[in-house]
Formats: C-alpha cells, structure tokens, sequence
C-alpha cells in the first residue's frame, strides 16, 4: 500500500543528528526514515530539499485566556498563531480564564470553550491555590497534565499564591499520584511596587534573588516531600544551578526558559514600552549569556513561551508605565524563529532546537510520541528555512491583539509549513493557511 505522505529533506532533524532523509507517513505517524534517494510510493510527496524538517514543536507554556475574558485571546487565533510557528501540540495556563480550571467542572468548561475551534493539539494545566489544597487528584484524575500555582501576586483574583507551608502540603498531595507541580518562583518578600515609564524600576523591582529564593524554597520542598516540581519561565540565570545541583542529588526538579530571556537584554528595553514587560522580568545581557550557558549545560531543560498576549487597553501602551501595564509577552508565532536567530550566532543547531522546543516539553508534560523524528512517532512535522530572514510586522501575527516586543526585529529562520499528524495545517504559501477547517484535537494527560 502507498504512503499517505513522504517528506524528503537533505536535512531531517533526528535524534541522532541530521539526516538526507525521506519520512514516511501512515495513519497519522511516522512509518518510516529511509534515505533520501529512496522513492517510496505515497499519495503525496514533498522534496523540501535543503529546507531543514524538524519535529513538531510542544509548549508547555501559553496563556489563551478563554472563557470569560472578553477582548483577550482565543483558541483560533492562538492555535493558529501556534502553528504558523512551528507548534503542533500545546498547553494552556489555568489561571486567566473565569473560572480559573481549579476543579474538573472549570476544567469542562475550558474544553468546552476549546473544542472545534483548535488549529493543533491543545491540553490543559490545572491549578493549585489555597482554596483547593486536598483536592488536585480531582483535577489530575480529569486529565490536566499537572497543576501550576504562585508563590507571589499573579495579579489575578480567583487565583491567589500558596505560602511556603501551603508549597509543601501541595507537593506532598501530588507525590501521593505522581502529579507534576509548575510554579511561578519570586519570592514575596523580595518584590516591591514598581511605578514610572522607566524599564530599570521595572526590573529592580523584582530582582533575581527573588527567584533565587523562591527556586532554594521550591527545592527543599520537593526534596522534602518526593513531590515533582518544575519552574516556569526562570530569568534569573544565578538559580540554574541551584536547579542542576538539586537535580544531580535526586531531587525532582526541573525549568524552562523562554525565547525572550534569550533574546532581549534589560539595558536595550526603552522607557514606556510595556510591550516588554514580563513576570520575572527581562534581565541584564550578562544574565542572558549565563541563562544560554545554563541551557547548554542541561541546568535548564526546555524553551516554551509563556505566550501571554491581552487586549490594548489591558495593557495600557498609552500610560507606558511598568508600574500598571498587565505583563506578558506575545511571541507565540517567532519563538522557534527567535530562539533560531539568537542560538545560531552562539554556536548551536537545529538538533539543539529540537532538543530544547521540541523533546524537551514533550518529556515534561509526559507526552510520548511527541516531539521526536522517529519510528512510531505521530507525524507532527515542521519544515523551517535555517537561512531565511524576515521582518516581523503586525499584520503577519495571527495571534488576536498584534503588539508584540518583536515588532520590527529582523529574525533567522523561517516556518515554511507544518504537518498535524501528517495533515498539512499552515503553509507560508498560502496566506490563509492550509486546513480548511481545524484539525487539532484535545488532549488529556496519559494515563500510566
């Protein structure tokens, strides 16, 4: 019987390295990786030539902010955002929707709001706060991936921090059934007001030893309990090692990284530009090198985008003060291109990429089949141009609200097309995409 598709490339990123390599496609998975002079028979062919074909990209880490938010973004517009960048699976953040997904009916909901409207595999995050401590096997017997709480302020109500006692009884809960805790480290008693236009207040106000902190809490409560823990979005590069070293004594830790930590520096961010701001903040050039240090060393594991656009007006570019502007950046769709364009100049490769954006959040989120170029593997496949530039211009974002920090950057590396367990979904050719209706489904954490 033919192939439902065959991709060839002269670069096919695997886990082994690269390959001139032909992928086979059947039922939706990888059926086969032959040389790339081979001519299997398949219904459809794509030579890519020397366009590189990396494995379908998994984050962990976006904030769509659906149901019950108003003007915010949405499941369309954020899956298709997510794959024009490369991304075939992604979870979602609990804590912006209304309800926040803190028992299994806010978790139905959320899906409720999510299905047939998603352009890639979506799944979700449960969270922990105060209220429901005693109850996440609920959540986690419904199907989250794990449960995300604060240590300080999120800056939303229905979704309060845990104290470093609460931490514990939390981690000790989910180590009773293997569940998985994310948690936003900065220690509130080392974060101060911030008010003014000016990025240097911003990011003084929440300084590195807060997340230093709260990351030697984080540790000495896992290690105390046998819970799992992993910390999202770590900027401050002084509390990788503290990660490694936790980690090297066989304590469950692990933390990410993300695309802007990687690419801006603090002393480049203008005065006013709130499109900038982000919980932890964007640090110094100095600490930018250690944190591309740290990823290379394995302290730091993965690089997902803690995508977290909002309407205009939530963001008040208009006030241009750090001290009122909501947080989150918007790269949802350039972060493989952002990464790429800043990991190329220090030396690394697409197989690092992969490593980092791909297998990575796959392995986190316990996701088999995801994230490799393998035998068995689902066909979630990304054809990316390693050598071309583009511009970043508004009116090419597909996520809801176009104000992005990247505005006019000029970055390396292109998604030229994305593949659904083989389905083509985003084609740069094609100006409306590929699919013609969504093809992404809903997951649920795997059992066993």
């Amino acid at each position: 019987m033919p192939y439902d598709l065959v991709i060839r490339s002269h670069s096919v990123v695997t886990p082994g390295g690269p390959l001139a390599a032909a992928v086979t496609v059947r039922e939706g998975r990888i059926a086969g990786v032959v040389p790339y002079d081979e001519r299997p028979s398949a219904r459809a062919v794509v030579d890519l030539g020397e366009i590189a074909l990396l494995p379908g990209l998994v984050d962990t880490h976006v904030h769509v902010n659906e149901p019950g938010r108003g003007d915010w973004e949405g499941f369309a517009t954020a899956t298709e955002a997510a794959a024009a960048g490369g991304i075939t699976t992604l979870i979602d953040m609990p804590l912006n929707s209304v309800p926040a997904t803190l028992d299994a009916e806010a978790l139905r909901a959320k899906r409720a709001a999510a299905d047939g409207h998603v352009h890639v595999d979506v799944g979700f995050w449960g969270g922990a706060v105060p209220d429901n401590l005693g109850r996440l096997r609920e959540l986690h017997e419904a199907g989250v991936f794990g449960v995300k709480c604060f240590l300080s302020d999120s800056g939303v109500p229905e979704f309060p921090p845990l104290s470093t006692k609460e931490l514990r009884v939390a981690l000790a809960e989910l180590a009773e059934f293997g569940g998985l805790l994310l948690v936003h480290a900065e220690d509130p008693a080392e974060l101060r007001e911030a008010s003014g236009p000016g990025y240097d207040g911003f990011a003084a106000s929440r300084p590195g030893t807060a997340e230093w902190q709260a990351v030697r809490s984080v540790i000495g409560a896992a290690g105390g309990t046998g819970g799992r823990a992993h910390i999202v979005h770590l900027a401050a590069s002084e509390a990788a090692p503290l990660i490694g070293a936790a980690r090297a004594s066989g304590v469950a830790v692990s933390a990410e990284t993300c695309p802007h930590y990687l690419y801006f520096a603090a002393e480049e961010v203008p005065d006013g530009a709130t499109e900038f701001k982000a919980c932890p903040p964007i640090r110094s050039a100095a600490n930018r090198e250690a944190l591309w240090r740290a990823l290379a060393g394995g302290d730091i594991d993965c690089v997902v985008s803690d995508h977290s656009p909002c309407a205009p007006e939530l963001k008040k570019l208009d006030a241009g003060d750090f001290g009122v502007a909501w947080g989150g950046i918007a790269g949802l769709q350039m972060g493989l291109s952002v990464t790429w364009t800043a990991a190329e100049i220090r030396g690394h490769t697409l197989n690092d990429l992969a490593a980092w954006m791909a297998e990575g959040p796959a392995r986190l989120a316990g996701l088999q089949g995801r994230g490799r170029i393998e035998v068995g593997a689902r066909a979630d496949l990304v054809a990316f141009d390693p050598a071309a530039t583009w511009t970043v211009r508004p009116e090419g974002l597909r996520h809801r609200h176009k104000i992005t920090p990247y505005e006019g950057r000029t970055l390396t590396g292109r998604v030229h097309a994305t593949w659904l367990a083989g389905a083509m979904v985003y084609s740069a050719d094609r100006g409306d995409g590929a699919a013609d209706r969504p093809l992404g489904r809903l997951i649920s954490r795997e059992r066993g």
